[in-house]
């Protein structure tokens, strides 16, 4: 009888540790930001209206439709006036860059962000385990992470990824890769870098499809810093990954097509944006909300997305008969979200994805802001967001942090972060945030430049010509 007591007692000890050996290894795995640093260009990069007005001027294949054409996409852009550029387009060499143009535009931002960042989280270049760089329109070789770990003299055992052509939701696809990283390794400390290459990429034509990408990218971007290691992350981390959903809509061709970086008819390089895009965003926002709404809000709203939707099905098939019309059921993010990063694409892209989760100003207020600061960095511009919410104070601890993103291939990717401790660093917007959010956000180009829209042709052509745009 004391053998089988024994014995018992041996078996429960031993799925006792087992069940521990179990969590402990579910926490090893958890993913959090130490921190983060985004970038901000020395002011001899700024690129305001009579500047973007001379690098209109310098481009001799535009025509008076097509000045008209810019006109209103930059007024309409949300861009304001100290957003910045690539030095090759500031010195007049946006339809000759080199690949040195490109490398000294990405190792200016590499010096000042990354060493920055482990200046101010006290973690030396030696203590990183991985690399990931995404910089979606530059290929050179060495690598973009060879450069890094040359630059910082990081470790000869350091696991490198670079990654390109994934567009703006590149941050998150990088966050993913070291999260699966972080599921097999204890203890790791790894280095994302966001960033997109302007100087090789401005385009010289006249395609509007093509020319649109001028108006609305600019330069920036960011080094964040993660780890697993449960000590680590206790005294210093500020976010907690809770959940990270991707959708790639590939496999549709009118998706795949919509964002493409190709050569137009007179073969100037460029980034191509069809008119397909808007659907092609929208379809792959439904589908990644439909993923991640369950796994981030909580069950009251579910059940009661679930009565209403339920509610609002027998109205339509009444209303079949009756002729009434009623209005489809929303989903209430907010039950599950406290502050929202939504992909500053564009004032159209930012103001669309906030009717659609039927925000408030204030929760639009940092994307939008972002965008009139810094312009689309692309995959960095979630992080300047996160930042503009930090230092308006706004992330207290236990706070949920929503982020989407959408990018060429197509994909829209979206994640939640929960706050680990109260944030308040003005980091980046440090300078100007008190000036946030400024009560005029119009942008001075209509007023430079609205003589355009003179109807007159032959009005146009002299005022242009007094005016020296032709």
């Amino acid at each position: 009888m004391e053998l089988i007591i024994l014995a018992y007692s041996l078996l429960l000890v031993f799925v006792i540790i087992l069940i521990w050996k179990t969590l402990q290894s579910w926490a090893d795995q958890d993913c959090y930001i130490l921190d983060y640093e985004c970038y901000k260009p020395p002011d001899d990069r700024k690129l305001n209206s009579d500047f973007c007005g001379q690098i209109i001027k310098r481009n001799q294949n535009l025509g008076l439709e097509d000045y008209k054409f810019l006109l209103r996409i930059i007024v309409s852009s949300g861009l304001g006036e100290h957003t910045y550029g690539p030095r090759n387009v500031l010195a007049g060499r946006e339809e000759s860059p080199s690949i040195q143009d490109a490398i000294e535009e990405m190792e200016e931002f590499f010096s000042d962000s990354i060493g920055k960042l482990l200046s101010r989280s006290r973690v030396s270049a030696s203590e990183v385990d991985v690399l990931v760089v995404n910089v979606s329109m530059l290929a050179c070789v060495p690598s973009l992470t060879s450069r890094i770990v040359n630059r910082y003299k990081m470790r000869h055992d350091v696991r490198t990824f670079n990654l390109s052509g994934m567009g703006c939701s590149a941050s998150l696809i990088s966050i993913d890769a070291v999260q699966s990283i972080f599921k097999s390794r204890k203890n790791v400390v790894a280095l994302v870098v966001a960033s997109e290459s302007i100087a090789p990429n401005w385009y010289s034509g006249s395609d509007r499809s093509m020319i649109l990408a001028n108006c609305l990218f600019r330069s920036g971007g960011c080094a964040i810093l993660l780890t697993n290691n449960r000590a680590l992350a206790a005294e210093r981390a500020m976010f907690k990954l809770k959940c990270l959903v991707r959708t790639h809509h590939g496999a549709r061709d009118e998706a795949y097509e919509c964002c493409m970086q190709q050569e137009d008819d007179q073969g100037l390089p460029g980034f191509h944006l069809s008119k397909s895009l808007p659907k092609a965003a929208t379809e792959a926002f439904i589908d990644n909300l439909k993923t991640i709404a369950p796994k981030i809000l909580p069950m009251r709203e579910l059940l009661r997305f679930t009565l209403v939707s339920y509610l609002q099905k027998r109205k339509n098939l009444n209303s079949d008969q009756t002729g009434e019309a009623h209005g489809k059921a929303t989903v209430n993010f907010r039950a599950g979200v406290d502050h929202f990063c939504l992909h500053a694409g564009g004032m159209a892209v930012v103001d669309g994805i906030g009717r659609s989760l039927e925000l408030s100003d204030y929760e639009v207020e940092p994307a939008r802001m972002t965008l009139y600061r810094w312009g689309n960095t692309s995959a960095s511009s979630l992080w300047y967001e996160l930042g503009y919410m930090e230092a308006k104070k706004r992330l207290k601890k236990g706070d949920r942090v929503f982020m989407i993103s959408f990018g060429a291939g197509f994909e829209c990717n979206s994640c939640l972060w929960e706050v680990v401790r109260d944030l308040g660093n003005a980091n980046v917007w440090e300078d100007c945030i008190d000036k946030y959010p400024p009560e005029n956000t119009s942008n001075p180009f209509l007023d430079k430049y609205g003589w355009i829209n003179d109807e007159d042709a032959s009005t146009i052509v002299a005022t242009a010509k007094i005016k020296g745009m032709i």
